[in-house]
This record gives structure tokens, C-alpha cells and sequence, in this order.
């Protein structure tokens, strides 16, 4: 979650949330949005209005959003937000029909709070791993060969074509770096997956013995 970062399960963490919701009534921008959400089944209970004005303050606002039903200013545990029991009909035994119909609509059972926190939870963790499933990073490397009559186009071709992976894609060129003496490096750019590794690219080139004498990250930065 991007944004500010508060413990609320602590008391010093409340505290610090509380001064931080002095001025503001989301903590994120100028309307309600995710961080508001995600912040919101943090909290156990009610943040307690007369210690905690301001976290209270937002609390209700973002709880009347979510249609959580709890008192305005006092605290309540989360075991408090009770569904109301329903009511039952009082009959006459003289008007007792044992083969009649109920007539009462039976209500739908409502989501507890603990539920609702529970569904809040899961649903940003699943946006989360959305998110870094469609992550990218692009990676640049340097290969340094063994000797000076090495044809490096050839061995950038060698191993960007047979090391292949999920979600590992190679650039389609490279360019050659003067180091010492006559010798080049070759210097490209992968982008890979969040379930890819730079390491193992790495030591699958390095397994070029014969060609390969060193490969170094230059880079990495997510798109």
C-alpha cells in the first residue's frame, strides 16, 4: 500500500494515525479510495472517539461507505455488531392453524464485521498479486568473453536464443564496449517476470565456459 505507514493495532501507532487524519478526511488525496479501504480492516474495534477523535472521525465516515453498522462515537469490539434478532410472532392458541402457511419473509442472514473484514482483506491481497503478476523488470548485463578472437554477435546470438525462460525476453541487439587491449565486452538488456530471477540468467550464461569468462548486473529497474 502506497502512502503513509501506521501500526493501528498499537496504541502508538493509533496515535500517530490520529494526529496524521487531524486535517484530512481520507488519508489518501481528496476522496475515498483503496488506501482508505485497506486501512479500514486494520482496525480491530471502533478507534475510541474521546482518545482518538480524529481516527474516529474517519472511521465512521469510511464504516457509513461501507454500510458497517456501529455506534457514531463510543467504541465497540467487533463481536458487538450484531445482527438484529428477529422478532417472533406472537399467535393466539385459538388461532394456532397446525396446516397454515408462514407468512413472515425470513430475513437474509447480513455479512458480520469479522466476514466483511475478512472478504476486504482477501480482495486487496488478490489485487496485489494482480499487480505484481503483470510486473516487468528491465535488466542490463555485461558479458565479458575470454579473448580478443572470440566473435561476440555470435555468442550474444548463442545464448540469447537458447537460454529461454517464461516471461524472459531478450533484446534484439546489443552493443560491443571497448575494456582493454583489443578485448570487447558485450553489453544488452533483458526484461523479465516477476516469477524470474537475474541470478539464474546469469549463471545460464556463466555456464558458457568456453566463451564466457564473467556477466555482470549493470541494472534493474521495474517497468
Amino acid at each position: 500500500m502506497a502512502g503513509p505507514k501506521f501500526d493501528v493495532a498499537t496504541e502508538k501507532g493509533l496515535g500517530a494515525f490520529n494526529g496524521f487524519m487531524g486535517s484530512k478526511s481520507y488519508v489518501q488525496g481528496w476522496q475515498y479510495s483503496e488506501a482508505d479501504s485497506e486501512y479500514f480492516v486494520k482496525f480491530e474495534s471502533w478507534p475510541e472517539s474521546v482518545k482518538y477523535p480524529h481516527a474516529s472521525r474517519w472511521y465512521n465516515h469510511i464504516a457509513a461507505i461501507k454500510g458497517v453498522r456501529g455506534p457514531v462515537s463510543a467504541p465497540v469490539a467487533a463481536s458487538a455488531i450484531a445482527v438484529p434478532e428477529k422478532k417472533e410472532k406472537k399467535v393466539e392458541d385459538d388461532d394456532f392453524d397446525v396446516f397454515g402457511e408462514d407468512d413472515d419473509e425470513e430475513e437474509e442472514p447480513k455479512e458480520s464485521r469479522k466476514d466483511m473484514m475478512a472478504r476486504l482483506k482477501k480482495e486487496a491481497e488478490e489485487r496485489t498479486a494482480k499487480k505484481e503478476a503483470k510486473q516487468r523488470t528491465l535488466c542490463a548485463i555485461e558479458v565479458k568473453p575470454f579473448g580478443t578472437e572470440q566473435d561476440l554477435m555470435a555468442l550474444f546470438k548463442k545464448f540469447s536464443s537458447e537460454i529461454k525462460q517464461d516471461g524472459l525476453k531478450w533484446a534484439e541487439n546489443c552493443s560491443l564496449v571497448d575494456v582493454a587491449f583489443g578485448i570487447k565486452k558485450i553489453v544488452t538488456t533483458f526484461t523479465m517476470g516477476a516469477k524470474n530471477s537475474s541470478d539464474d540468467v546469469i549463471e545460464a550464461i556463466e555456464a558458457y565456459e568456453d566463451d564466457v569468462q564473467s556477466v555482470e548486473l549493470l541494472s534493474m529497474n521495474v517497468l
